[in-house]
């Protein structure tokens, strides 16, 4: 399989050359994006995905494009294809040099589907910490825009297929989340995640997880973590919205099962 790129509707064929050299979103990391995981021909959690992008919009004062136009891009880049990951994304567009935006930049969109990478389907990690930090600003707290060069270089500390996540804290020591996804604990029964409330981005994954949790009758506290609540914790898994659920095992000297919890949850999300 290769890769199915649409800038604005329009399929690209040279994907080096399908980006204005003034967009926003080269220039600044001025947009957002979603990462979903194409399965059996269906956009998972599709609906969510757009939630998000709608209010990540609006969040940030750009135009959405509406449901109906980034559905037609995502329809004509999936085709027949039944796996793999769609990614989309939406600038403020073009503008003149300088970080003001215009009020009346045109939105960039562009939607992408990629094959699944090789480690698709692995259920347990290995993880390390991270050195760099997220720092903390509650006016982009939740928000899944392009700015990612703390996770960056997060990922550039580690190489080698032995460590499959980096756990990053804030500036003040919170535990916030991995690289790329979200961090649940069990601790006495109770399912805790990071609210988020300084950094971090509101998956999609650890939405549906929230959400089926309610429903199972599995308490849950969206709180501050901390190292500690790590060395406490009876199960640690982590979420994203490609790769699902996946138990962290083992990180330094602490080990953990891949226990019941992400299990029931896996099982009751279809993952």
């Amino acid at each position: 399989m290769t890769t199915t790129l649409l800038v604005n509707g329009l399929t690209v064929a040279d994907a080096e050359h399908a980006l204005a050299v003034s967009d926003r979103g080269l220039n600044y990391g001025d947009g957002l994006f979603e990462t979903a995981r194409l399965h059996g021909g269906v956009v998972r959690f599709l609906p969510a995905h757009l939630e998000r992008l709608q209010e990540g919009c609006r969040r940030l004062g750009i135009a959405y494009p509406g449901d109906t136009v980034i559905g037609g891009d995502i329809d004509t880049a999936v085709g027949l294809h039944r796996e793999g990951v769609l990614k989309i994304i939406v600038t403020r567009g073009q503008g003149a040099r300088g970080y003001r935006p215009s009020v009346a930049a045109d939105p960039t969109r562009i939607v992408a589907l990629h094959p699944l990478p090789a480690t698709i389907g692995i259920e347990v990690l290995t993880v390390r910490w991270c050195n760099v930090r997220l720092g903390r600003n509650p006016a982009l707290a939740g928000v899944k825009h392009l700015n990612r060069l703390e996770q960056v270089l997060a990922q550039a500390e580690w190489d080698g297929i032995d460590i499959g996540e980096g756990l990053m804290l804030d500036t003040e020591g919170e535990l916030v989340c991995g690289t790329a996804s979200n961090v649940f604990v069990v601790r006495n029964g109770t399912l805790r995640t990071s609210d988020l409330r300084f950094c971090g981005v509101r998956g999609v994954m650890r939405g549906q997880v929230l959400r089926v949790a309610d429903e199972l009758g599995i308490p849950v506290l969206e709180e501050p973590l901390w190292p500690v609540d790590l060395e406490e914790a009876s199960e640690v898994f982590v979420t994203n919205a490609v790769r699902g659920i996946r138990s962290i095992v083992a990180l330094e000297s602490l080990r953990w099962p891949s226990g019941p919890m992400a299990r029931q949850l896996r099982q009751a999300l279809e993952l």
